[in-house]
């Protein structure tokens, strides 16, 4: 069973960047991706980029497009997201996730198995 564990979260003023960072232990053969979502109070949770496991292509979502860039670590199983410019539309709780991903639909969290407790980011204007 993978087990995934998020840091890094904390409060910035709009214009800040902050680092999560997400430690992995357990990777299971079916694992191929890794992404990070977010849910603020009262709305879905929304994908915010994604990475396969192997070959490293990422997927992002379009809050997260040209701000925010995903990355891993193998050698020492640990998932990244750098945000820079942050907005207070992107305060929210941050989630680790791992799981099979298909082809398509790389951001649905249908495709997650393995879900962190979550890291809070809080943008303030």
């Amino acid at each position: 069973q993978v087990r995934l564990a998020e840091s890094g979260g904390g409060s910035v003023q709009a214009g800040g960047s902050l680092r999560l960072s997400c430690v992995v232990s357990g990777y299971t053969k079916s694992t191929n991706c890794m992404a990070w979502f977010r849910q603020a109070p009262g709305k879905e949770r929304e994908g915010v980029a994604m990475i396969r496991t192997i070959g490293g292509s990422t997927w992002y979502g379009d809050s997260a497009k040209g701000r925010f860039t995903i990355a891993q670590d193998n050698s020492k199983n640990r998932l990244y997201l750098q945000m820079n410019n942050l907005r207070p539309e992107d305060t929210a709780m941050y989630y680790c996730a791992a799981g099979t991903c298909g082809d398509y639909d790389l951001l649905r969290p249908n495709q997650y198995n393995s879900w962190g407790q979550g890291t809070q980011v809080t943008v303030s204007s």
